[in-house]
């Protein structure tokens, strides 16, 4: 059995020495540790592998010595800036009021600047909301004072409480429930961990994830705001494609009476991607709907529950049938891409599908030699589809539809037309490759693959369709 213990420990020799002689006396594996002083004094990860009662008895000695981490969900550090006079002892009677006040300092920074007044800033430790607001009116009394966000990726304030504060911060922006505190506490710890080896500052991490998380919460409610567009194939057949700021395209094409998706988004943006479906298709709550799911990413897969019938590869369908029922997906099978692809999922408030709905009809095999195979065939309305599927470059079980007739194809994440992204989506998607150190799962197949794409491609004018981004218009030209 595997754990993580999050530990507090005292900031002095031989703290790690014991914890680790408590581990080795009941016979349980450390099978990674993470602890960086200059992120946190005093918090370290331990991940351990041993039998599931000798874990309860680590779990009571390492209460004993008071080793692990109590709960600090009230605490919080705010920072203030307090514009002094540039005279001697003018922040005395600012110290006296924290004292007075109860009020722990964490931080401290001060310099003059050739001006009659300093700026001096504190951080403090607060665990009460209405102490601190009577504190900030008093100060004001003595002089000028300015609240200021606190950054993560600037200079840690209080170097001993950063993965709470952090952590909080986090789940405050998205509402997320404290029974998803531990995993994603440990998560940012392993991603930090994995780039930190990079030679990527730990801090560039915290700031990512954190603006990762300000990104998907900005654009929720009212402020979901999509591109829409519309595109004609035949008189009968047409598709709207749907870009939302964070998470893939969901494209919706009708052929006739029939309509059939492809990708579905983030799970955050369900009622808002709900109520839209509901404006674009007449009687969508009462029609079965069917999806068709380009590969097994958590932004492209978290509306698929609301769907009757999810059509995939067999890869595919096995990667989600996976998640469903605890284990590990292709994506966090890669012990690079796993910190963010969990952290991704408790965000964005990802839940697997049931595996009764999906439909697995396409199995190009286990070895595949070229970057593309054509796994078989699909039909929807007036398309007929040459279906190909994926090397794995991006993730395995990719799939890539191609209708020659018609000259569209959609291509999920092998081809993104990355010079039709908003400014919204082009934001979004500077920050995965950051904390995943990749997209792609092999980079160098993935960019082969892409390059197939074209080569497969006949004469005509051919509208290509990636899972984020506009589409891309492109003219293949007969060779005379």
């Amino acid at each position: 059995m595997k754990k993580t213990y999050i530990t507090t420990m005292p900031n002095h020799i031989g703290a790690f020495l014991k914890a680790s002689e408590c581990f080795a006396s009941l016979g349980i594996n450390i099978t990674r540790v993470s602890y960086n002083k200059a992120i946190d004094s005093h918090t370290l990860f331990i991940d351990v592998e041993g039998k599931e009662d000798k874990l309860k008895e680590a779990d009571r000695k390492l209460t004993e010595i008071g080793y692990l981490q109590q709960s600090t969900n009230d605490k919080n550090i705010t920072l203030l800036e307090f514009r002094l006079s540039d005279v001697p002892g003018s922040v005395t009677e600012i110290l006296r009021l924290i004292e007075k006040h109860h009020l722990n300092i964490s931080y401290m920074s001060s310099q003059e600047n050739g001006s009659d007044y300093q700026y001096f800033k504190m951080g403090l430790f607060v665990d009460d909301e209405n102490e601190l607001k009577e504190f900030i009116k008093k100060a004001e009394g003595l002089c000028r004072v300015k609240v200021i966000e606190y950054n993560h990726s600037a200079t840690v304030y209080d170097n001993s409480i950063f993965y709470n504060s952090f952590v909080s911060g986090i789940m405050q922006t998205l509402g997320i429930s404290d029974s998803d505190r531990n995993a994603l506490l440990v998560n940012s710890n392993m991603v930090m961990q994995t780039l930190d080896e990079r030679g990527l500052s730990p801090y560039k991490t915290f700031e990512s994830i954190s603006r990762f998380a300000e990104l998907l919460s900005a654009c929720r409610g009212q402020a979901f705001s999509p591109r829409i567009s519309n595109h004609k194939i035949t008189d009968n057949t047409e598709l709207t494609l749907i870009e939302p700021p964070c998470g893939s395209n969901t494209i919706i094409l009708k052929s006739f009476d029939k309509y059939l998706f492809i990708d579905s988004g983030y799970a955050l943006y369900h009622d808002e991607m709900a109520a839209l479906f509901k404006r674009l298709i007449p009687g969508f709550e009462n029609m079965e709907k069917t999806i068709f799911v380009t590969h097994a990413d958590v932004d492209h897969c978290g509306l698929l529950p609301v769907f009757d019938k999810v059509i995939a590869s067999v890869k595919t369908q096995k990667c989600l049938e996976a998640e469903y029922n605890g284990e590990d997906g292709f994506r966090e099978k890669n012990y690079l891409h796993k910190p963010y692809v969990s952290i991704c999922k408790i965000l964005t408030s990802y839940k697997p599908v049931s595996p009764d709905v999906i439909e697995g009809l396409w199995d190009a095999g286990d070895e595949l030699r070229e970057p593309l195979t054509q796994a078989g065939f699909f039909d929807f309305g007036e398309m007929h589809f040459e279906v190909y599927e994926g090397k794995g470059g991006h993730l395995q079980g990719e799939t890539v539809l191609i209708d020659y007739a018609h000259h569209v194809a959609f291509t999920g994440d092998i081809f993104i037309n990355t010079h039709g992204l908003t400014k919204e989506q082009a934001e979004y998607n500077q920050y995965a490759p950051v904390l995943m150190t990749s997209v792609d799962t092999d980079p160098a197949l993935c960019a082969l693959e892409r390059k197939t794409i074209f080569q497969r491609l006949g004469t005509g004018n051919w509208q290509i369709f990636g899972s984020h981004g506009y589409k891309k218009e492109y003219v293949v030209n007969e060779i005379i």
